[in-house]
């Protein structure tokens, strides 16, 4: 008995005692290859096929994983051809990362084996290799489009362009608060809201119809919430998703789309929110420039030649500021007619927006100081007799119009009991001066790349009569 349990204990330090590891090919991303400055043996790649190309004494593949708008080029013996390895297939390359002959690249991978992880029917696949399809085409396909050069080079930069932002707003001492996506409240008072309501059409007697016991609704904004924390942080913002039940099939409207919200507390001046916002824009558009030069090119070079030009303008030279009123009186004497005939009162159309960044050298032009009865209730009074505005900011940008808008809060108790009977206590409990704005970061995207239609610039675009996926 003593003899079997000192056997099972040696067994035991046996199977435990450390076994010879075999050495493991070190992962590579593809941007991560293509910035090698040294040769490395034992590598593995793993992505997509872009291209093959099969010769006589060598096979060339092209092989991309979403990291870098440049492929890595893998050259391999014609035996490791299979037919499997299609454009569009998921591969795992593994081998040695050598010095490149070919002067547009510092290194390729020499493979020593290929694993084809999934196939692709290049029959059926909607996009072929070498072939530059329509923005309106590949829109069909959400599920499968982010496998073209435009739209993986567009998240890149919106993945570059969300991180620029964070940075920005922490950079300069702001407190990111994550308001809800739910909530009772209409903001704009627009009324162009979705109702939130479970999918339970059962009701039980005596049951409350809503689940809040208070109609609920999907956010149009989170200013409401975010002037909540600006009694307490005097510098908070927020960037989410918002949502407008819009029935606008235009190139500028979306259901669904991420705003970029800041609030700021001990706030007087419209002029300290204006310049934030040109700061924001021209800080986040530098990075973006710096980090994705690549695919930023791509979209100036093939979907709107002239941006490139016009971005450079934009940064370079300090924005326009002009009254709601001159802006009235320019689009009046005018040489072009309108749609939308401009007059004192009446919103500034698309039309009116284009022109007056045109009028102004094609510079972003700030429109501040609107009537009082074009903005919504929470826009600070200026008292300046029968025009009667309120301090309230809308940025002008070229190609795009509105790309933000903001203004001074209304943080008088009287005013508000004139008109709204809501958060009323907010202003009766240490209510300090404050102001805001939000940012379309879709058109923000529109504005830097010249993508003319918004729904090409996020990856599942929600509108009328479309949520596919």
């Amino acid at each position: 008995m003593f003899g079997a349990r000192c056997l099972l204990l040696a067994l035991r330090r046996c199977s435990s005692a450390p076994c010879p590891k075999h050495k493991q090919a070190a992962r590579l991303r593809v941007c991560e290859a293509l910035e090698a400055q040294e040769v490395a043996g034992d590598i593995k790649v793993q992505g997509w096929v872009r291209s093959v190309r099969s010769q006589k004494q060598v096979l060339f593949l092209h092989i991309n994983d979403g990291s870098s708008l440049e492929s890595l080029q893998v050259v391999a013996d014609p035996t490791l051809e299979h037919r499997d390895l299609t454009f569009g297939s998921a591969v795992e390359v593994q081998g040695k990362l050598v010095k490149s002959l070919h002067r547009m690249q510092n290194v390729e991978l020499k493979a020593e084996n290929i694993r084809v992880v999934g196939p692709c029917d290049t029959l059926m696949f909607p996009f072929k290799p070498r072939e530059r399809q329509p923005l309106e085409y590949s829109r069909q396909f959400p599920h499968l489009r982010c496998r073209t050069n435009t739209l993986s080079s567009l998240l890149r930069v919106r993945s570059e362009a969300t991180a620029a932002i964070h940075s920005f707003f922490k950079d300069n001492g702001y407190v990111h608060v994550h308001t809800p996506i739910i909530t009772s409240n209409d903001c704009e008072g627009a009324g162009e809201l979705f109702h939130v309501r479970t999918s339970n059409k059962v009701q039980e007697p005596g049951e409350n119809s809503h689940f809040f016991n208070v109609p609920a609704f999907l956010t149009v904004s989170g200013q409401l919430h975010l002037e909540v924390m600006a009694g307490a942080f005097t510098q908070v913002f927020t960037f989410g998703p918002t949502f407008r039940a819009e029935n606008s099939q235009s190139r500028r409207h979306l259901a669904e789309f991420y705003m970029v919200e800041a609030e700021m507390s001990f706030t007087e001046s419209l002029q300290d929110i204006i310049q934030v916002m040109e700061d924001l824009f021209k800080t986040v558009t530098s990075i973006v420039l710096s980090k994705c030069p690549q695919d930023v090119e791509l979209f100036h070079k093939y979907i709107s030649p002239a941006q490139k030009g016009r971005l450079e303008q934009m940064l370079k030279n300090k924005f326009v500021t002009i009254p709601y009123t001159e802006a009235v009186e320019i689009l009046k004497r005018a040489p072009q007619t309108f749609t939308f005939q401009p007059k004192w009162g009446r919103d500034l159309q698309t039309e009116h927006e284009k022109y007056l960044v045109k009028h102004c050298g094609e510079v972003p032009v700030f429109v501040v100081n609107y009537p009082y009865d074009l903005k919504p209730f929470y826009m600070r009074d200026n008292e300046d007799g029968p025009q009667h505005t309120v301090a309230a900011v809308d940025l002008l940008v070229p190609g795009t119009g509105e790309l933000c808008g903001g203004s001074l809060r209304e943080e008088r108790l009287h005013f508000l009991q004139s008109r709204l009977e809501r958060y009323l206590d907010l202003r009766q409990f240490g209510s300090a001066p404050h102001g805001g704005f939000g940012m379309g970061f879709e058109r923000y995207l529109q504005c830097i790349l010249g993508v003319d239609n918004i729904k090409d610039v996020i990856p599942f675009p929600r509108f009328p009569h479309s949520c596919l996926l």
